[in-house]
């Protein structure tokens, strides 16, 4: 039985998004509906992607009793207000990340999905590629040994991107790009939360972050870094060294296609969607997160196991905990 999505907002990523959901069997996903701010936007978007119903409201979607998930792509200061709208119109939602702009929005969100039995996850699709699922065996399987150190470096210059540098719009690289280097800790060490942090940045003129290097000290010693950036192209790997090798995901880190464990390389290839045009790199890698949701709802289950609610919290704390350490501050941490 097809899983009916939705589609909230208009923009690039939730393009993408349409574009691997209408790849995938009919049989298996269908798009029914897309709503944006603007009504034009919507109309021309279903059209882009054949989807039968536009809205130019959130909240006429949240009424549409076809749509059985919802995929939230709005910005990220509208990811509460929206998905609290979702769930309490009783929809299954997929939020983009982050999936708040601070631990308590993360908190919120979690909370209200919990007390109304409602799937809900935050969009880390890099969890759910092949090349990752791999590394996650390898260390399952003790291939590095004891587990030493993990570094993430992660950064782009995308300071011409409005959105990228907004504070209004929670802009900054950690929320940007940082996250993916702080959900890529927290899998190598398996949720555990850190013991001690420490955080050196600098801002970028708007006021966000533009560049910020972080160490983490986990518990037994371990500890892990990262480096995001706004304003610079770094080498967009990830590493984990332990006491009998290393394993590197290679650039593109964020939705990886090769994984070289002690000088081993081995390729992940794309799904077949790779012949759609797609907005951001390995785009078709949207396809692995899409299907997971399904089995996920199909299964009942009201929460991922890769990417549960308690790590989402977790995540939200260390950015948060960094962010501050740094001198960043948004509007949502006033309220």
């Amino acid at each position: 039985m097809a899983l009916r999505w939705g589609i909230v907002s208009a923009g690039l990523i939730a393009a993408d998004f349409a574009t691997v959901l209408q790849a995938l069997p009919r049989s298996e996903h269908q798009v029914v509906a897309v709503a944006a701010r603007d009504l034009s936007r919507a109309k021309e978007f279903a059209q882009a992607h054949d989807i039968p119903k536009a809205y130019g409201s959130y909240e006429e979607l949240a009424r549409d009793p076809d749509v059985e998930v919802a995929y939230v792509g709005t910005q990220h200061p509208q990811h509460k207000p929206v998905v609290l709208l979702l769930l309490a119109a009783g929809k299954a939602v997929l939020c983009e990340k982050p999936l708040g702009v601070n631990a308590a929005e993360v908190r919120e969100m979690v909370a209200e999905a919990r007390s109304r039995g409602l799937f809900l996850m935050e969009a880390i699709w890099t969890r759910f590629f092949p090349a990752v699922e791999a590394l996650r065996s390898v260390l399952a399987q003790g291939d590095l040994g004891d587990l030493r150190v993990a570094r993430a470096e992660f950064g782009l210059n995308i300071t011409h991107v409005p959105r990228a540098i907004d504070w209004a719009q929670a802009g900054g690289a950690l929320l940007d790009v940082g996250i993916y280097c702080v959900q890529f800790l927290s899998m190598v060490f398996q949720g555990q939360k850190p013991e001690k942090i420490l955080a050196v940045g600098r801002r970028y003129e708007t006021g966000v972050d533009d560049t910020v290097t972080v160490i983490l000290e986990y518990p037994g010693g371990v500890h892990g870094s990262f480096t995001c950036s706004i304003s610079s192209q770094l080498s967009n790997t990830l590493t984990v060294n332990g006491t009998k090798g290393k394993a590197q995901l290679l650039e593109p880190c964020w939705c990886p296609t090769e994984l070289v464990v002690n000088q081993e390389r081995k390729e992940f290839p794309l799904p077949q969607a790779q012949n759609k045009k797609f907005n951001f790199p390995n785009g078709a890698g949207l396809t692995y997160e899409a299907k997971h949701v399904r089995e996920c709802l199909r299964k009942g289950l009201k929460e991922s196991p890769v990417v549960p609610l308690a790590e989402s919290q977790l995540l939200a704390d260390i950015l948060e905990e960094v962010r501050k350490a740094v001198g960043v501050t948004y509007p949502q941490d006033k309220r």
